[in-house]
């Protein structure tokens, strides 16, 4: 019997293809810093998994990586992000969410809490 897709689904490749060409600038000052294996381990972006979109994957560790923007404490956006969250570890993995103040105001600090998951695992 075969599985069901839920990795980057050619369905959603539209969509991952115009995120990717379109990252906000805090995606794209966290991917300038975690590309190329910069953390001992390999991140991609705008990655589709189930019908969600994630803005960072890494399927070596299991680890999502959410940047929130204003959208995201909007009415109704919180409970959306819960469901998603709780999809997310059903399939074992982690997601770890900043807000794209604490990218722009706080890179470093990021990127402390990232390698810290990093070297967890």
């Amino acid at each position: 019997m075969p599985t069901k897709q839920i990795f980057n689904t050619s369905s959603q490749k539209p969509i991952r293809q115009t995120l990717r060409n379109n990252l906000t600038t805090p995606e794209q000052k966290l991917w300038v810093r975690i590309r190329n294996k910069q953390l001992g381990v390999r991140f991609r972006r705008q990655y589709g998994i189930g019908r969600y979109v994630v803005d960072f994957y890494c399927p070596e560790i299991a680890l999502v990586i959410e940047l929130d923007g204003n959208s995201h404490y909007e009415e109704g956006a919180q409970e959306y992000d819960q469901v998603r969250d709780a999809f997310m570890k059903s399939l074992g993995l982690q997601v770890l969410r900043f807000t794209n103040v604490d990218v722009m105001n706080n890179i470093d600090g990021v990127l402390v809490e990232i390698c810290g998951f990093v070297e967890k695992t």
